[in-house]
């Protein structure tokens, strides 16, 4: 077999491997917490407080593997901030992958995938069905080398981000985020999803050894300084966020949305949310989840977290 296609094989079984290794440690958790209640239920305590159960699909602000731009031994993504908010922690499956454009993380394999996951009781309580989908996605669609196709070549009158281009590439974020809520509607009715927009980053090439930079040599490529080069993916940002906020306000969607707006040097950033739900009962009460960063303070009050 080719070299290449090996490595792209053993990558894929990799990644197969270990989100059947955290399948594994969540149903194992969720059957403590189900062996805790009948415990106390035999001597006739009190049942114990009840976990939000989720479920989370994106990139790499659910998954990860580094702190910053350093190698970390510890999860640092969204999901593991996430998983120890509030007096009572969610239980959240993670079957993200770094690296997905949206279109990646809606193909039918990784439909399947959350399908087979949905599908599977032993991963939810007594709903039979996740409290929430938490999804991140949109980032790696334009972010990369490729982000130099929406740029205009620096000059007179040039504009920069070339808005008819990149309202194309948004389109094919909104067509995922549409599939995602079409998904939803026929696989886990009900189900309220939770997603994110980015805060405003400053493109000077600090990055990972392993990854990145995903912005600057594109600028750089079309002529364009760091000054001119953060306005330009700050209007970029902003269109994202338009995108996301018209879904929002989508009345069929019945959504809310919370934006914040940062400067932060080209390494990670996980602020400004937006929040795609339908009623929900218990959930939409008890903890309009966050996923961000920038928003612990928010997750942690509507939590009702003391921390």
């Amino acid at each position: 077999m080719d070299r290449k296609l090996l490595l792209r094989q053993q990558m894929r079984q990799s990644m197969e491997n270990e989100i059947a290794a955290r399948t594994k440690a969540h149903q194992d958790k969720l059957a403590r917490f189900r062996s805790a209640v009948h415990a106390r239920k035999a001597v006739g305590a009190a049942a114990p407080a009840t976990p939000l159960v989720m479920l989370a699909h994106g990139d790499s602000w659910f998954d990860y593997p580094l702190d910053g731009n350093a190698i970390s031994l510890i999860p640092t993504d969204i999901i593991a901030q996430l998983g120890s908010m509030g007096n009572i922690s969610p239980f959240i499956l993670n079957i993200s992958q770094w690296g997905d454009a949206t279109t990646a993380e809606m193909s039918w394999p990784k439909q399947q995938r959350m399908i087979t996951a949905i599908q599977d009781p032993s991963n939810w309580l007594d709903s039979g069905k996740p409290d929430a989908i938490l999804f991140s996605g949109g980032g790696n669609d334009v972010a990369g080398d490729q982000f130099a196709v929406f740029l205009d070549y620096a000059g007179f009158g040039a504009g920069g981000l070339d808005a008819n281009r990149f309202k194309k590439a948004l389109g094919i974020v909104e067509a995922s985020y549409l599939d995602l809520f079409a998904f939803r509607d026929r696989y886990a009715h009900d189900v309220p999803i939770f997603g994110h927009c980015y805060d405003f980053p400053i493109p000077n090439g600090l990055h990972p050894i392993c990854a990145g930079p995903w912005l600057q040599p594109s600028l750089h490529f079309c002529g364009y300084n760091l000054t001119q080069g953060t306005a330009i993916v700050h209007q970029a940002l902003l269109d994202f966020q338009s995108l996301l906020t018209g879904l929002a306000n989508d009345p069929a969607n019945n959504s809310y949305w919370s934006p914040r707006k940062a400067y932060w040097p080209m390494r990670i950033g996980r602020t400004s949310c937006i929040l795609i739900r339908k009623d929900s009962g218990r959930l939409q009460a008890s903890s309009s989840m966050l996923c961000g960063f920038g928003f612990q303070a928010e997750f942690r009050r509507r939590c009702g977290t003391s921390q």
